[in-house]
This record gives structure tokens, C-alpha cells and sequence, in this order.
């Protein structure tokens, strides 16, 4: 396309309704933000926005569909974390994500929290790593699954910190967060969301937040940078992407709406009831984010053996 008609495209974009597809089953992260927005977008587009909720084969649905979408800027997907765990580790998946799909921002952002059962002898990030050196192999850290953000992490983190530590795969982030309640494994890195319940039970402790800055919603709470791991990152997002070919005009109109979108204060207020923090920013940023994210992930996956799993 020619770079005077995809301006002159932009400039009537858009002129029918756009499609937010979520990989998804309705209620989820991404469902619950889709449909926060869409009223906000609406609003600023003028058109309607449909969210529709395209789920199975571990969200490949929904984003095969979107991968295969016209790029034109009326079919949006919205992607968690994994995508780039995923992309990471299976190199047997048929998408690509710098190759098919166009970045336009990180929605949200909610930085993990390391959690321990009540019952665990430790307060601080730095109390648990003497503790794991002094019993080492003896204790277990959960996950919502194998080959996971969390597993991957905690698999870094325990490199870092020099211990070992049995790793118990769960089937999500509700069970795994029952049996760090329940004692079954010692420590967890879960979103607030997933283990505020198990904390405000007083069946487990935080001990620290894994964003680079104290979350406000845990101003008491140290980051693990803080608390040793100078660097140290465990956040997870929440990103929007388009079909890989979408103008820039159009991606930059829908870009500026939704920064516009997330700096709402009835937005960021809803955001923080859900647990989580309006993020933003520029699809560059974004697109920074996927790669660098696709790199480490390959590189811890590789020196803690870890393969995607099956």
C-alpha cells in the first residue's frame, strides 16, 4: 500500500465496528479488561466495539484468528504474559509473534507477589534463601503449571539466590495458591489477585513484590530488589496487538485512544479493584518488551532445561 492511501485510510478510520478478540473464556483477565475498556473506546472511536471470546487450544483459537485477520485495523487481540513464554519455549508453534502481529501497548500491569505458608519460619525474601541453603532440596515452590511465567522465574530466582528447591506443578493459579495455604508446598509466586484471599485468611505471608518499585497496593511489602536481587523483575501484563501489516496511522489512532483509555480515573480506580495497574505506553515499547521477553525466557528455559510441556 502506498504511503499517501494508507494515510488517507487512516484518516477515515474507523468507519465500521471493531472487533477486541479475547483467546479466552469470558471472565478471565482478558475479558474482564476488554470489556472495562470498550465503553472508553467506543466513546472516542465512534463506533462499536465487539468483544468476542474466542477460546481453546490453549488460546490459539482466538489468536490464529486475529494472525489471519485483515490488516486494517478492525480486529485487536488481547494477550497475556505467556504469549511470550510460549513463544519462547514451543518452537513448534505455527504463529510468530514479531512476524504476525503488530504491537500497539501494554494494557496492564500487576507485579507477582512471593508468598509462603503461615507456617514457613521466614518474614523476608532474605530469611527464605538461608532457610532454603540450610534444608537445601527439602522445600517445594508451586506454579499454576510447567513451563509457566512462575516456573520460569522461580527457576532464575533460586539460580540467583544459590538453593534448590522442588518444584510441584499445578493445573492453574487457584489450586497452587490452596496448597501453599494448605502447607503442600512452601512458597509461590502468584498475582494478588490469585493469593490475596489465602493471605487475608492469614494462611499465608508475603514476603515480597517482584515489580521494580513497591506496589502501592503493598506499600509494606519490599521488592525483591530490595531484598537482595538487584533487577530483578516478576511482572505480569496484559498487552493489545493487531494483524501484522495494519498501517501505522491506524495503529498510532488506536494506540493514542486507549493510552487516552487507561488514564481515565474511573479506569485506573476499576483497574486497582481488579488488583492490577493501568500500564500504556507506545507500540515500540511494546514490541521492545515481546522481543526481550522471547530472549530471556529462551535463555532461562535453556540453562534450567526446561522444555515446554507437552
Amino acid at each position: 500500500m502506498l504511503a499517501g492511501s494508507a494515510g488517507a485510510w487512516a484518516e477515515n478510520y474507523p468507519s465500521r465496528p471493531i472487533r477486541i478478540v479475547v483467546p479466552t473464556q469470558a471472565g478471565a483477565a482478558q475479558d474482564i479488561i476488554a470489556r472495562l475498556l470498550q465503553p472508553y473506546l467506543e466513546k472516542a472511536l465512534g463506533q462499536p466495539i465487539i468483544v468476542e471470546n474466542r477460546s481453546g487450544a490453549s488460546t490459539m483459537i482466538g489468536t490464529d484468528a486475529v494472525a489471519k485477520a485483515a490488516p486494517d485495523g478492525y480486529t485487536l487481540l488481547i494477550v497475556p504474559t505467556t504469549f511470550t513464554v510460549n513463544a519462547a519455549l514451543n518452537s513448534k508453534l505455527s504463529l510468530d509473534l514479531e512476524r504476525d502481529f503488530e504491537p500497539i501497548t501494554v494494557l496492564v500491569k500487576n507485579p507477582l507477589l512471593f508468598a509462603v505458608n503461615s507456617k514457613v519460619p521466614a518474614r523476608t525474601l532474605e530469611e527464605f534463601v538461608a532457610l532454603a541453603k540450610a534444608e537445601p532440596g527439602k522445600l517445594n515452590y508451586g506454579t499454576s503449571g510447567a513451563s509457566t511465567q512462575a516456573h520460569l522465574l522461580l527457576e532464575m530466582w533460586c539460580a540467583r539466590a544459590g538453593i534448590r528447591m522442588q518444584h510441584i506443578p499445578y493445573r492453574g493459579g487457584a489450586p497452587a495458591a490452596l496448597a501453599v495455604a494448605a502447607g503442600e508446598v512452601q512458597l509461590v509466586l502468584l498475582s494478588p489477585l490469585g493469593i490475596l484471599p489465602q493471605i487475608d485468611s492469614g494462611l499465608v505471608r508475603a514476603l515480597a513484590t517482584g515489580g521494580l518499585t513497591r506496589d502501592p497496593k503493598f506499600p509494606e511489602l519490599p521488592t525483591a530488589a530490595e531484598s537482595g536481587f538487584p533487577g530483578f523483575e516478576a511482572v505480569q501484563w496484559l498487552g493489545l496487538l493487531t494483524t501484522a501489516g495494519t498501517p501505522k496511522e491506524i495503529v498510532a489512532k488506536i494506540n493514542a485512544e486507549v493510552n487516552r483509555a487507561l488514564r481515565e480515573p474511573d479506569v485506573v480506580a476499576k483497574l486497582a479493584l481488579q488488583g492490577t495497574t493501568a500500564a500504556g505506553g507506545t507500540p515500540e515499547q511494546f514490541r521492545a518488551l515481546i522481543a526481550n521477553e522471547v530472549r530471556d525466557w529462551k535463555s532461562i528455559a535453556q540453562k534450567a532445561n526446561i522444555k515446554a510441556a507437552e
